[in-house]
């Protein structure tokens, strides 16, 4: 008897609808799996086998052929033993065939018949009410996930056996209700911690208002990363849209989501990560840390002790704000327009230009050192501050500077100031959209052409230095980029050797 049911698969973060057939006839007792399925996948027969026997339910002594068509998807991972059993038991007669039209069905099973979650909860969600199936059958611990899409009925039965009943018409399941969106990931870091540190708090808020890449430069204890984890918090929240885009990336890279994620993400990978754990890898590919601080922040601590081939990865999504990672059996595409933040020291040492500890680093040693960022990935920093360690005394003198809300209700109001422009952060603008949005006062004009001739600027760097004037004019409430604002620009283009 032939038995069918629905899932998706994962590929990338894209979910695609696979339809699982499970076939019991007479003959040798068999179970085969065809349909490109992995080993995980393969595996599911030693799961369905005791986890059926262990709920009380019969498992055939008869040829099994479970088919996941279409055969030229690659199927990954254990989210087909729920569909696999119970289209097992349908084919069996325990289950009613019509039970299953309606439902599209995902889950690990345990060998005593428990439902263990799976990965890319949301992803599925999205692809079910694409494909205009109604209602979803999944684990407790994906279902609350699901369940943010809207627009669908999800079930989150705890075991094989809760999910037969419920299908069966024996017990009745209340659809999960979606999570209250969290509003930040944990506690909010305030900017009013960082001592003194003017103008890099002032890079700080720029970057934030325009979606400017920043690079900062300094001595060991700074104040480097403290600026760093506090600039998500600066940034506007993100919108629904975007807040289910950038959740249903980290649900398909196997992230824990407990709600929608409207605060900006934060990445901050290790300086040993390979090219593939920046922008994704493996043979069908996954988001890598790129797409994870998708709408939010990559921070890149010690930037120039990553290898030279990550950093040099960064540079197309820099550009393009997407990221293509091709291999033999996928090409997939995954969004990856995020605010990259890099910190580094002045030289080997640390302490070159620290007034109290003395630099034992040559100039060829620092030049050495500086040149590990590419000339290319360096030009695309809009901002470059130096971070100066302060004494003690400095310190203890240092004003408290202003609570992280004062100066996020700056950065919205001058971001909302750029969307009614343009409808986009001036960090994205090019082009002839570039120089309307610009409009330069006769004196700002001569003193940023003077300036690009003494810098020796190129034209991506005369751009961005538009860009961060824009910005600065908007901050500032003005309509026409001014003299002040191209000054200022031009101070955040500080040369690393």
């Amino acid at each position: 008897m032939l038995a069918k049911t629905r899932t998706f698969t994962l590929y990338g973060i894209e979910a695609y609808p696979v339809t699982v057939e499970v076939d019991v006839s007479p003959g040798l007792p068999g179970y085969t799996v065809v349909g490109l399925p992995d080993t995980a996948v393969q595996e599911s027969r030693d799961r369905v086998r005791a986890a059926l026997k262990n709920s009380g339910f019969p498992y055939p002594q008869a040829r099994i052929v479970v088919n996941l068509a279409p055969a030229e998807l690659k199927k990954e991972g254990p989210r087909y033993d729920l569909p696999i059993a119970l289209a097992l038991l349908a084919a069996q007669g325990v289950l009613p065939l019509e039970a299953l039209e309606g439902y599209a069905i995902a889950g690990e099973l345990a060998l005593d018949g428990q439902l263990r979650p799976i990965t890319g909860a949301v992803n599925l969600a999205l692809g079910a009410l694409a494909a205009g199936v109604p209602r979803l059958v999944l684990p407790p611990g994906s279902a609350q996930e699901a369940a943010l899409v809207g627009g669908l009925e999800v079930y989150a039965p705890k075991s094989l056996a809760e999910a037969v009943a419920f299908l069966a018409g024996e017990a009745a399941l209340e659809p999960v209700r979606p999570p209250e969106a969290l509003e930040a990931p944990g506690e909010v870091l305030d900017l009013a911690d960082v001592r003194g540190q003017a103008k890099a708090k002032r890079a700080l808020e720029i970057a934030a208002a325009g979606g400017h890449h920043l690079l900062m430069v300094g001595t060991p204890g700074s104040g480097k990363t403290m600026l760093a984890r506090r600039l998500p918090f600066l940034l506007p929240p993100l919108s629904r849209e975007a807040a289910l885009e950038v959740t249903r990336i980290h649900s398909a890279a196997g992230q824990s989501v407990r709600g929608l994620m409207t605060v900006p993400p934060f990445r901050a990978p290790h300086h040993t990560v390979s090219e593939a754990g920046l922008i994704g890898g493996g043979s069908i590919p996954k988001p890598g840390e790129v797409s994870l601080a998708h709408r939010g922040v990559l921070f890149l601590d010690e930037m120039p002790e990553f290898s030279r081939r990550a950093l040099e990865v960064l540079r197309q999504p820099l550009e393009d704000g997407t990221v293509t990672v091709a291999r033999a059996r996928a090409s997939l595409t995954f969004p990856a327009r995020f605010l990259l933040v890099g910190a580094m020291n002045p030289c080997p040492c640390g302490w070159y230009g620290d007034p109290e500890r003395p630099c034992t680093c040559s100039p060829v040693q620092r030049q050495r050192y500086a040149g590990r960022i590419s000339g290319p990935l360096l030009d695309r920093f809009d901002l470059v501050v130096e971070v100066p360690r302060l004494t003690a005394q400095e310190l203890a003198r240092a004003p408290e500077g202003e609570p992280t809300r004062t100066v996020r209700a700056r950065v919205m109001a001058a971001r909302e100031r750029m969307l009614e422009r343009q409808g986009k952060p001036n960090g994205e603008l090019v082009g002839r959209e570039l120089r309307e949005a610009v409009r330069l006062t006769p004196g700002a004009e001569g003193l940023l052409v003077a300036a690009a001739r003494k810098l020796a600027l190129t034209g991506r760097s005369y751009d961005r230095v538009l860009r961060v004037a824009r910005t600065v004019a908007d901050l500032a409430g003005a309509a026409r980029v001014e003299e002040a604002h191209v000054a200022e620009a031009l101070t955040y283009r500080r040369s690393l050797l």
